[in-house]
């Protein structure tokens, strides 16, 4: 089948592969749909790496997809030929001491699409574990479906974040994730929810949502001040990864308050711990997410969360690599680019 696959750093190809696609008995064969270009996608693009997870040999990028299903394995009853799905792409060792705690997205051996030496779904068909795949309702159409990956990362966020009703939270960042920080925030019982950005265009996208702030990065601490008598927020989400800004993680938060961290920076970076410690926040980090998928559809198909404003550009499966070029050049405009598959 045909491919797009990262050939090493900085070079793609639409080319024929050859994977392994014997049917399990508990797996399910999907026709992939719909492919969200993800930031870790470009970063695997630009830099050949994301911390210890390193390309060393050609690789299938994707792995925010909706599909439908075209066969079932011998032991699956919960799923059908026909069913619209998404699905979660980290499928972990069911016996590992991880997945019996719950905490299966930090399994160890945890194979996930596109993550280094696995292969991802920008292909025609995959086999996927039919645990690890959800059916759509008619409300979520299969845009909205390979949506589901990164809200589902909000979803964790805000779930690792113990938000309390009525919390206010600032969200340091207006990228995809983000957004979906936010949204999940909001979702979660945040009264309010700031969000800040240096690309003016993302916040008015964000800031369209009712519940949520836009505020450029020069207003953040006036507004927050305003907002919260001068107390701070309960929760603070960084969500750029970026050096500078967890430098000053502490500035916002509340005293106890609590700062989760969602961005990945490509190395490390240096932190403030004495300013961390002299408010004593609470510090959360998040690494994908587990059992999240059933909650995001739910949210999806209530029609209380709707992603589809995040959805910027669409393209053809025979144009990936000027979608990813695309991606790579982060428009302030772009959110979400998605690519379809014949």
């Amino acid at each position: 089948m045909t491919a797009l696959v990262l050939e090493e750093r900085g070079r793609l190809s639409l080319r024929p592969v050859d994977l392994p696609d014997a049917l399990g008995p508990a797996d399910v064969r999907i026709a992939i749909h719909t492919v969200g270009i993800c930031g870790s996608d470009v970063h695997y693009y630009t830099h050949g790496k994301i911390g210890p997870f390193v390309v060393h040999a050609p690789m299938v990028l994707g792995h925010e997809a909706s599909g439908v299903v075209t066969e079932v394995g011998a032991t699956v009853t919960d799923l059908s030929v026909g069913d619209r799905v998404c699905m979660e792409p980290g499928v972990p060792d069911p016996n590992s001491r991880a997945a019996k705690l719950g905490l299966y997205n930090v399994d160890p051996a945890v194979t996930f699409w596109a993550t280094p030496p696995v292969h991802g779904c920008l292909r025609p068909t995959v086999v996927h574990s039919a645990a690890y795949t959800y059916r759509l309702p008619d409300a979520v159409s299969f845009a909205q479906g390979a949506m589901v990956e990164p809200f589902a990362i909000g979803l964790q966020a805000a779930t690792r974040a113990r938000i309390q009703p009525g919390d206010v939270a600032l969200v340091l960042g207006a990228g995809p994730i983000g957004m979906m920080v936010a949204l999940a925030a909001l979702a979660g019982g945040c009264a309010r929810v700031i969000v800040t950005d240096r690309m003016l265009p993302k916040l008015d996208i964000i800031g369209a949502y009712d519940g949520i702030v836009a505020v450029p990065p020069d207003a953040v601490a006036d507004h927050v001040a305003d907002v919260t008598q001068g107390w701070g927020v309960d929760v603070v989400f960084e969500a750029t990864g970026a050096a500078a800004v967890i430098a000053g993680l502490a500035t916002h938060a509340r005293p106890g308050g609590t700062v989760v961290l969602v961005g990945m920076p490509v190395d490390p970076v240096p932190v403030d711990i004495v300013s961390l410690q002299a408010k004593e926040l609470r510090i959360e980090t998040v690494f994908r997410y587990a059992n999240m998928y059933p909650r995001a559809i739910a949210l999806m198909a209530s029609g209380k969360v709707d992603l589809t404003p995040l959805i910027t550009a669409t393209f053809p499966f025979a144009q990936s690599i000027a979608a990813f070029d695309r991606a790579v050049e982060a428009r302030p405009s772009d959110v979400k680019l998605q690519i379809t598959l014949p």
